[in-house]
């Protein structure tokens, strides 16, 4: 299984400098780049931005509700976290083994 990223250009960046070949940059098209990301059978874990994520609302939520992999992990973009956002992560963490897991701010 494979490690990909569906991001900016910026974060982009910083994710092929880790190593991860798998970059998609939704710049235009968001919905055409999603339909065809989530299509890919070898993609084990999907970083996603917040921004990203919150554009792609319902579709998003509905994939996760069908799918259990890839795992997706919404990451912030170069402007920090989101105010108010969901940390679905840490979310399934608790719902697995009931513990919350507190993030230092």
């Amino acid at each position: 299984m494979k490690i990909a990223a569906l991001c900016d250009r910026d974060t982009a960046t910083g994710f092929r400098l880790a190593g991860i070949k798998n970059v998609y940059i939704a710049e235009e098209n968001l919905m055409h780049l999603w339909n065809e990301i989530k299509d890919l059978d070898d993609i084990g874990v999907l970083f996603i931005t917040e921004k990203i994520a919150e554009d792609l609302g319902k579709y998003l939520k509905d994939f996760r509700i069908r799918n259990a992999v890839p795992i997706i992990v919404e990451i912030p973009d170069k402007k920090g976290h989101k105010k108010d956002h969901l940390d679905y992560v840490s979310y399934l963490i608790k719902k697995a083994v009931g513990i919350e897991v507190n993030k230092e701010t």
